[in-house]
């Protein structure tokens, strides 16, 4: 792991923003690339002074984003019967792409912003999203506020603590789980809110 955040460093270094961007389009497509081992590094090159924080941020947000979009308009290429059946290939078990359908259809369009903050989830739940064919303003509005999120809290410890792993994975497992519970507020919220209109509708 040390000789890959070494070579992510040097490599981000030389490609400058535009290496982020293509890494976290990676991330965030069906690519099983992880984002802690980007952001951070970046985030430790705006500590050097090699980079500004701001335009890591706005990089890292702007990748997730193509990304989504890539596999949003990949599901509408495909549709359902191709993604379930082949959507092995692309890391996507059916097993798994169920669970996301699933999770997508129980919570509809609130799920592209709070998936963008679950690990193993925030990559695939632009399929769904793509065959329900979601608005697609609203899809990059959610998904982006969601990306946002996630890629200031991993671009603030990649500044604060640097290209340490052990630190980074120790504070980016604490975040998660903060995000986590976070979730589930906002899911209760939610869901407490649209139960209550649909009563109200029905009086």
């Amino acid at each position: 792991m040390e000789y890959i955040v070494a070579w992510l460093v040097d490599t981000i270094g030389r490609l400058g923003y535009l290496g982020i961007i293509a890494l976290m389009f990676l991330e965030s497509s069906f690519f099983p690339f992880p984002s802690e081992v980007v952001v951070p590094p970046a985030g430790y090159l705006a500590y050097r002074g090699d980079m500004e924080l701001w335009l890591v941020i706005v990089c890292g947000i702007l990748g997730s984003l193509l990304g989504a979009l890539f596999n949003y308009f990949l599901a509408l290429w495909l549709g359902r019967p191709l993604l379930v059946r082949y959507g092995k290939y692309l890391f996507l078990p059916e097993e798994r792409f169920l669970k996301v359908d699933a999770f997508f259809s129980r919570h509809g369009e609130i799920s592209t912003f709070v998936c963008r903050l679950i690990p193993g989830i925030r990559q695939y739940i632009s399929f769904p999203a793509g065959l329900a064919r979601m608005n697609l303003w609203k899809f990059c509005l959610y998904t982006s506020l969601g990306a946002a999120i996630w890629v200031v809290v991993l671009a603030s410890i990649g500044y604060f603590v640097g290209n340490n792993m052990d630190l980074v994975k120790q504070y980016s497992r604490q975040a998660t789980i903060a995000l986590l519970a976070c979730i589930a507020i906002i899911v209760f919220i939610y869901v407490k809110r649209t139960m209550n209109s649909i009563r109200t509708k029905k009086i």
